[in-house]
């Protein structure tokens, strides 16, 4: 009865197995290394066409083919110090793989990626001639309305006064704007201006980069009112609003570079005290 059941059990694997085979049929073989559907799926795009789809599996095919003939050759005429050298640079890869592996994940778990302003602001005073401008920059505002717009000569009026309380009053106005700009005191390079402002692409570096209270454009699409507001020049001291992010990214490295020093310290310490490291 046992030999009865083993010998069903041994078709069961045999039959299972040819199935397998079957249905894992290489695509391509080269020399004793195998190619599957399955290996190409995973690179082939989800939305492609059937005649396209053809053409990009031939590719990959012959990619795979072509990889695989250079290392088999290489591997039969590859010298034995070679192929120790080869050895220890792909264990020194692996070692760092998991050195840095294990490395990030206490990172992860312990950096205080919390920077507060308070920071931010004091490595910027201390900092300041490590972040000058590599460009020209700007604040500027705008209002774009419909060149027969009722309020036309007030809103030019108000816009260009030196008095805020008419800037103010612009808000009235502010529905029927095709767009504007006025109590946004970011700064932007030239590039954005014309980029936002289409009339004043034609205009040059020297008019546009200089204080002014009103500089009108008008096409058939709408009226355009600029105001440069206040400038700053290339090699000047950025603004700490422009590099806020990257002061952040400077404070979060030195922590990572600090709590690392710290983890290797504990990490031989610990190996020192319970004997897994001892120095003759």
């Amino acid at each position: 009865m046992l030999i009865a059941s083993i010998g069903f059990i041994s078709c069961d694997l045999i039959s299972l197995k040819t199935k397998r085979n079957r249905e894992e049929k290489p695509v391509a073989i080269v020399y004793n290394k195998h190619l599957y559907k399955k290996d190409i799926a995973a690179l082939m795009p989800k939305e492609i066409s059937e005649q396209d789809s053809l053409i990009l599996v031939k590719g990959l095919i012959y990619s795979w083919a072509k990889q695989q003939i250079f290392l088999s050759k290489a591997e039969e005429n590859i010298s034995e110090v070679n192929s120790l050298e080869i050895e220890k640079l792909v264990n020194d890869y692996k070692s760092s793989l998991y050195v840095n592996g294990y490395k990030e994940k206490l990172i992860k778990q312990r950096l205080d990626t919390i920077v507060s302003d308070q920071e931010i602001a004091e490595y910027y005073i201390r900092n300041k001639e490590n972040f000058k401008l590599n460009e020209d920059l700007l604040q500027f505002a705008y209002v774009n309305f419909a060149p027969d717009h009722l309020d036309r000569d007030q809103i030019v009026k108000d816009f260009s006064a030196a008095n805020p309380k008419n800037i103010e009053d612009l808000d009235k106005f502010l529905l029927s704007f095709k767009s504007y700009r006025l109590q946004d005191s970011s700064w932007v390079n030239l590039n954005y201006l014309k980029e936002k402002i289409p009339p004043f692409r034609s205009e040059t570096k020297e008019k546009l980069l200089k204080i002014s209270k009103l500089i009108q454009k008008e096409d058939s699409l709408g009226v355009y009112l600029v105001a440069i507001k206040n400038i700053l020049k290339k090699n000047e001291i950025a603004p700490l609003s422009n590099v806020s992010w990257r002061i952040k990214q400077i404070i979060l490295h030195k922590r990572k570079l600090e709590l690392i020093r710290e983890i290797e310290k504990t990490l031989i310490n610990d190996a020192i005290k319970n004997n897994n490291f001892k120095e003759y």
